[in-house]
């Protein structure tokens, strides 16, 4: 019996990637994200910020993949036109997502006021549902089989880890946490070489200050059991080596 291999392809929308003013962080993040959920980034392509050029690419790319992750275009300013382009390519109009438009207003409520520019991020291709943002307030955008992201790295990745496990792919996504009380920072390094060293495995990283102290929740992901298993050992292991206590399950 043949396995089902799910695929996806990514299209990284902006003209500051293909000038090189910006080096493109997305797609190793986004594969590697993909892999953890047992999804093989099958093709990416960087588009400009040209309605015609985005609106060819969305359409070929979603054709011949189960999923379809775009990234960049999404923020407050007049060239952010990917919305618009993929609402074309969708054959729907833009409308503003009350729900978005009501974190927006919350989130800058104390960041200088919700303006006209901001409530730019609430328009979403009319039908479309939200993909949570922790990180900056403006939320992504999933249609049907197309999700919509921020080009930010570190919001891609927030964005990213709201749908883990959502998505429909070759295996489900096992998870164990463990927690210590300690500064992220101080073990980012430590985090990087242990989820380097098991491929097919994804570490987050979840901080909080409580009781007057900084901790860390660290949440390992992958399909495999017995893999997941090693990587929770060896990061224990490698944490408790720097003279801290690592709490099973999470603090």
């Amino acid at each position: 019996m043949t396995t089902r291999i799910w695929t996806a392809a990514l299209a990284v929308i902006g003209d500051e990637i293909l000038s090189g003013r910006t080096q493109d962080k997305n797609v190793a993040q986004i594969a590697s994200w993909l892999n953890v959920q047992g999804i093989r980034l099958a093709e990416v392509r960087i588009v400009p910020d040209r309605t015609d050029a985005i609106v060819e690419a969305v359409n070929a790319l979603r054709a011949r993949n189960d999923y379809l992750f775009t990234t960049g275009g999404i923020g407050p300013t007049h060239d952010d036109i990917t919305v618009d382009a993929i609402a074309e390519a969708l054959g729907v109009d833009v409308v503003f997502h009350p729900k978005a438009v009501a974190v927006l207003e919350r989130y800058y409520e104390t960041r200088g006021g919700f303006t006209e520019a901001r409530k730019r991020m609430a328009r979403v291709p009319k039908g479309a549902d939200l993909i949570e943002n922790r990180m900056s307030g403006a939320p992504g955008i999933r249609f049907g089989n197309v999700f919509i992201m921020a080009g930010v790295p570190h919001i891609t990745a927030g964005m990213l880890d709201a749908l883990t496990g959502t998505l429909e792919g070759g295996l489900p996504v096992l998870s164990k946490t463990i927690g210590c009380w300690v500064g992220e920072s101080e073990v980012a390094e430590l985090l990087r070489a242990v989820e380097k060293s098991h491929a097919g495995v994804a570490i987050g990283s979840y901080p909080f200050f409580r009781d007057g102290r900084t901790g860390a929740n660290f949440v390992v992901r992958a399909t495999d059991a017995e893999l997941l298993e090693r990587c929770i050992v060896d990061l224990t292991r490698e944490i408790e080596a720097t003279g801290r206590t690592v709490v099973a399950g999470g603090i």
